[in-house]
């Protein structure tokens, strides 16, 4: 627990005003407890104020501005095993041959500094804040600095801390890779420990075979017991891109082909992702060309600005009603 810090008294008996720190400086003590920078105050009534708000702040497209924000927004939810070269502002520091994205890490760590020098930083994990980008960007530079050989732990972010939009290229490509499952964790499968050897073997078991097609963006085939599924991040806003979607449906133009059918959508991070039940036997390669047709019908149907009709309305109000927020 924090001390009390003294007050020094001027000619009359007045307190003078403690010596100022930075925001960087003052520890987290209780929110009812005077605060350490010598304010007088209560904690939660002064510095603990601009804590609470950095963690209950809600950002609702942590990754706008970034290359890629809707594979972005997939890896982040949808994807099981993935990665990303990620390519800096500035150039990469001494020692750091590469900073890679994963979905996931070994015992779910924020980040990972390989004994090459190489750092991995996890999409997937818990975050302590309301901005997501502040959180990854703070694990990221961390795991910059940290000793190769060492994974990173997970805190708090400064609230006025980088973003990732601070620390990556606004140009740099964003193309994911994705795997069959983890083994990309453990380049010397022989020499993982055996946390690592169990992590990876319940972390294989768990994924669901995924695919990213090819011809549009950020769409994801993935296999279920019972049927499959294409998961496909939209940018657009979303009252257009449901306008848009309520078109095709009423006009029975919204299917991937014989037996798929439009079921609803996901709302996560910003976006809009529409999902498509498919047939068990429609592999990811049957749906490459039609997911284009697709795109080019849905162009269309984005700049109508015709009032709905009432089939449309309909449509609209069942894509509405069966869509899910994820965050």
């Amino acid at each position: 627990m924090a001390k009390k810090r003294p007050q020094t008294k001027g000619s009359k008996g007045k307190p003078q005003s403690a010596p100022q720190i930075n925001s960087g400086e003052i520890p987290v003590v209780g929110a009812r407890e005077p605060c350490p920078c010598g304010s007088g105050r209560r904690y939660k009534a002064c510095h603990g104020r601009a804590a609470a708000h950095a963690v209950t702040e809600l950002v609702h497209r942590p990754f706008e501005g970034l290359a890629g924000e809707c594979d972005w927004v997939a890896l982040r939810e949808l994807v099981p095993a993935a990665t990303v070269e990620l390519p800096l502002k500035d150039k990469l520091p001494d020692g750091v041959p590469s900073v890679t994205l994963a979905t996931v890490l070994p015992m779910a760590w924020p980040a990972l500094r390989r004994d090459d020098g190489s750092v991995l930083i996890g999409l997937q994990n818990d975050t302590a804040s309301g901005d997501l980008s502040r959180d990854l960007a703070d694990t990221l530079r961390r795991a910059l600095e940290a000793e190769p050989g060492n994974p990173v732990a997970a805190r708090r972010a400064p609230a006025d801390g980088p973003r990732l939009q601070d620390l990556l290229d606004p140009k740099g490509v964003f193309e994911p890779v994705v795997h069959d499952g983890f083994e990309f964790w453990v380049p010397d499968s022989e020499n993982s420990t055996p946390e690592v050897s169990a992590s990876l073997e319940r972390a294989n078991a768990a994924a669901i075979p995924t695919v990213k097609l090819s011809g549009v963006d950020a769409a994801y085939w993935c296999e279920t017991p019972e049927k499959n599924h294409l998961r496909w991040v939209m940018p657009h806003p979303e009252e257009q891109l449901l306008d848009a979607l309520a078109r095709l449906h009423a006009a029975g133009e919204s299917s991937l082909g014989e037996g798929t059918r439009l079921v609803g959508s996901f709302r996560a991070h910003g976006l809009m992702v529409p999902v498509w039940d498919l047939p068990s036997e429609v592999r990811a390669a049957d749906v490459e060309q039609p997911a284009v047709a697709f795109a080019e019908r849905l162009a269309v149907a984005l700049t109508s600005e015709a009032p709905l009709t009432a089939d449309e309305r309909r449509a609209r109000g069942g894509l509405t009603n069966r869509q899910v927020t994820l965050s």
